[in-house]
């Protein structure tokens, strides 16, 4: 079996405080006890807003510089993901649908 990336995207500067209702949270757990449940879960993370993000890039010296934001100069970014063991393609697609309904 294959793995695969399922990821959500949000628009820069998304408030899961205020847009993330109470049924948004009950449809992301439905759809994450329905992976577990089907078996094929293998990891699921959530992650930081823009405003917490930081990005390491290695200078050609040797250093490092560590600046605020994410990686790329984008309108949107990865909320989360999960990482899933599918049969196929059309397996993790459908579960790919699922999540982002849910989210």
């Amino acid at each position: 079996m294959a793995q695969y990336w399922v990821a959500v995207y949000r628009p820069n500067k998304y408030d899961h405080a205020t847009l993330l209702d109470d049924e948004a949270r009950r449809d992301i757990d439905a759809v994450n006890e329905e992976m577990k449940a089907a078996g094929v879960r293998v990891f699921v993370g959530g992650l930081c807003t823009t405003g917490c993000a930081k990005a390491v890039r290695p200078q050609g010296n040797g250093d490092l510089v560590v600046s605020d934001g994410p990686c790329q100069a984008t309108t949107d970014y990865v909320d989360g993901f999960w990482v899933l063991q599918c049969a196929d393609l059309d397996e993790a697609l459908s579960w790919g649908r699922k999540a982002a309904l849910a989210c």
